[in-house]
């Protein structure tokens, strides 16, 4: 399994998805970079989801909050107190760290030195903000997403004229000084999230907790990832988030293990409350039909977007013996194909003239390109033979390959080759936007 984690490193790097952050200075711990074909992954990653929870839910709303928050936020949040830290130990030998639930023994396990006794470590980025760095300027690195969502819950639910139940979501960057960053792009100092948080009465957050549950796993198997490969694990109560009353974890199979790629909580009115408490303003809800006022409480639902992209590219990997070229003998080579749903490939379609020293075929080729480009996220490919451009183009999860051949000049059609069955049919191209536009939508 371990193997098959560096394939998809290799693949990532190779084909333009992640390349190592800083890599001519040796790189950066734990920081990566997202080439040509992983930024229009993640973006179509956080597109699916904000369509599912905007458009395809009644009553949330988006937002996008500020990075850098007063610092009283983190303190009436608990993230400056122990109940957001790690439990750490270093080595007196090497001077490594490890969070203390990594070690086994009492030895260091990079070199058998002796550990220190656990301490805590809290796990906010510190920074300052103006001309000077002192006491009075520290400021924080947002470490989740939500606490803007909870500044801006009065503003939300006025400004909008909304009632409860309501959720408002989000998508954006999170800061956390992580011990021991690991597997890639896991587990990272800087990441992203998308996260909606929903408002309702207290009576009815389990109605709404299970709800929640149950559309979010739905939600990657509709985007084809394998349910074998998906659990919800509860959380025992001494392991939850300082701030959960309950709390899932959906849990991917990834070649180490299982892990956590969303969570799902119920964080009652421990936000809004503690933030009321701590700003002195009143951030209850006013039912004017009852004329109850009361805090609601929150349904949170937390995907990580690199681990979901994560997730999603080891699920699509597939490694096929003796090639896929059905026009050919069996080989001993292994072709790989990224087996990505249509919605979160980053490329839809790549063209390809069938040969590229025939400057009529190349000429139409890139007449074909020129007329996709702005419907769809396409490619142009001339460089190798059709076979290896093809191989390419399936380890680079694109659905679609068009070939403009000698018969396109005379037929004004083209060859359009599907990834996963790896049937080809001609397609008119004056017909070619809608066709494309039927198979990636439809």
């Amino acid at each position: 399994m371990k193997d098959k984690m560096a394939k998809i490193i290799s693949l990532a790097k190779r084909r333009g998805f992640i390349f190592p952050s800083s890599e001519i200075y040796g790189g950066f711990g734990s920081s990566y970079d997202f080439g040509p074909l992983g930024v229009e992954m993640k973006r179509n990653i956080k597109q699916a989801w904000w369509i599912e929870m905007i458009k395809n839910h009644e009553n949330v709303f988006g937002l996008d909050a500020a990075i850098l928050m007063n610092p009283k936020v983190w303190q009436a949040s608990g993230h400056l107190t122990a109940g957001f830290a790690d439990t750490l130990v270093e080595c007196k030998a090497c001077h490594k760290r490890f969070k203390k639930d990594e070690i086994t023994g009492k030895c260091c396990p990079e070199c058998g030195g002796e550990i220190t006794e656990p301490r805590k470590f809290n796990l906010m980025m510190k920074t300052f903000t103006g001309p000077l760095e002192d006491e009075a300027s520290i400021t924080y690195l947002r470490a989740e997403t939500c606490q803007g969502i909870y500044m801006n819950f009065e503003n939300v639910q006025k400004s909008m004229r909304l009632k409860i139940p309501f959720g408002v979501a989000q998508i954006g960057k999170a800061f956390r000084n992580e011990i021991t960053p690991k597997n890639f792009i896991f587990r990272t100092r800087e990441f992203e999230q998308m996260e909606l948080q929903w408002f309702c009465h207290p009576r009815e957050v389990d109605k709404w907790f299970d709800f929640w549950k149950k559309e979010r796993i739905n939600w990657y198997g509709v985007l084809g990832m394998q349910q074998k490969n998906l659990r919800a694990i509860e959380v025992p109560a001494k392991e939850r988030a300082h701030y959960a009353q309950k709390q899932v974890d959906i849990e991917y199979h990834f070649p180490w293990g299982w892990g956590e790629i969303e969570g799902v909580h119920n964080r009652g009115d421990w936000d809004l409350s503690n933030h009321a408490k701590h700003s002195g303003k009143d951030l209850r809800y006013f039912d004017e039909e009852t004329q109850e006022k009361y805090y609601p409480h929150v349904v949170e639902t937390s995907v990580g977007v690199e681990r979901s992209l994560l997730a999603f590219l080891i699920d699509s990997y597939q490694e096929v013996k003796g090639g896929r070229t059905k026009t050919t003998k069996a080989t001993k080579e292994v072709e790989v194909l990224l087996k990505l749903d249509k919605k979160l490939a980053p490329i839809k379609v790549v063209v390809l003239p069938l040969v590229r020293n025939k400057p009529y075929l190349v000429k139409k080729a890139k007449e074909v390109y020129k007329l996709l480009k702005p419907h769809f996220v396409s490619l142009y490919d001339e460089v190798s033979s059709i076979g290896r451009r093809y191989r390419r183009a399936d380890e680079s999860g694109v659905p679609y390959a068009l070939t403009v051949d000698f018969e396109s000049l005379e037929k004004e059609d083209l060859t359009l080759r599907d990834r996963d069955t790896m049937e080809q049919e001609r397609i008119a191209m004056k017909d070619l936007v809608k066709v494309l536009k039927d198979k990636l939508e439809g």
